[in-house]
């Protein structure tokens, strides 16, 4: 198998997030040489990261205003998220006391013993190798190295972009959609479906319907999947994919002040994604396939969110940054087009 590690490459390029990298493919092949055990625990501490903060990255950029539209009034919003990565998420623990076929044996400069423990990079830790024994054989290989986000795109940060389309709806109600065709390039595809309401609230709140501030409840469910064709020596049907699932449900002000609105929101988040492999593999180099969807991971990651920001509103266009905290903390910019 030559095109693992491209792959994991390729989810961050369809975001525009980072260059075709030249890191060595053959370092997660080695993994899957051990096994299926060994290659999924490996594996699920590599990717977590990633598969998290791009999970909650698509649960930003729904809005910058609690205010609905008029009926059938519009806005098209392009925005670009930074999802700050922690410095926990850089490295992820082996325990060798879980591992069957291979073993952690040192990590820059550090020699780790059979039965213990010790910290490797996931991919957007830094640019350096572990290295592993096979148990059978005593063979060594590298594992595969972080990314080195902050190197690569100069700041320690994952970009999200994304697009919304906004209609506004009787009664206080708008509607708020994001769409890719299934989109296919080379051996490639990727599609992207999400859906969102905002509705006014003030209007049931007696005493407050007349104070001039707007106050909404959004609740916005994005769905992403993407999937790379894998060119290995022997098997058949042989692609890799991820599929992401990210909720988030809040409550939303904001108040207008000439030209500019302050707005801000808390609420929740909720990411579920998967990572598999699919097909039949020959993960020992005989000739003969001898392993079907030999990975398959599911990561989820939860908790609150508070974000707070400001929109300029210029004729009929219009630029926001917010801020948000939460477990991946984000910075979001963009502009749009809005007739109410």
């Amino acid at each position: 198998m030559t095109k693992i590690y491209k792959f994991i490459a390729l989810i961050l390029v369809s975001f525009n997030c980072l260059p075709q990298t030249s890191h060595a493919q053959d370092d997660i092949d080695q993994i899957l040489k051990g096994s299926l055990k060994d290659a999924n625990y490996l594996l699920e501490g590599y990717m977590t990261p990633m598969m998290n903060s791009i999970g909650t990255g698509l649960n930003y950029g729904w809005y910058n205003t609690a205010k609905v539209h008029k009926t059938l009034g519009v806005d098209l919003t392009i925005s670009a998220s930074l999802v700050y990565i922690p410095a926990a998420d850089k490295f992820y623990s082996v325990d060798n006391n879980k591992l069957e076929q291979v073993s952690l044996i040192s990590y820059d400069g550090k020699q780790v013993s059979p039965t213990g423990m010790g910290s490797v990079p996931t991919i957007f830790g830094p640019d350096k190798t572990p290295t592993y024994e096979h148990t059978e054989t005593g063979e060594t290989f590298n594992g595969p190295p972080g990314l080195d986000l902050k190197d690569a795109i100069k700041v320690n940060a994952l970009p999200v972009p994304i697009y919304n389309l906004g209609i506004g709806l009787p009664k206080g109600f708008d509607l708020k959609i994001r769409f890719a065709p299934t989109l296919t390039t080379g051996d490639s595809k990727f599609s992207l479906f999400g859906l969102g309401v905002m509705h006014d609230v003030k209007q049931y709140i007696p005493g407050i319907k007349a104070l001039p501030f707007d106050l909404s409840g959004f609740v916005g469910y994005t769905n992403m999947k993407a999937e790379q064709k894998i060119d290995a020596t022997a098997g058949q049907n042989q692609k890799a994919e991820v599929s992401f699932s990210s909720t988030t449900i809040q409550a939303l002000i904001s108040k207008k002040i000439a030209v500019l609105t302050v707005y801000g929101g808390v609420g929740y988040n909720l990411a579920k994604s998967n990572l598999a492999m699919k097909g039949t593999y020959d993960l020992d180099d005989d000739g003969t396939p001898e392993a079907t969807d030999p990975v398959n991971l599911d990561f989820s990651t939860s908790g609150v969110r508070a974000t707070g920001g400001i929109r300029l509103k210029l004729a009929v266009f219009t630029f926001h940054g917010d801020y948000t905290l939460s477990k991946y903390n984000t910075l979001n910019a963009g502009f749009g087009i809005n007739v109410r």
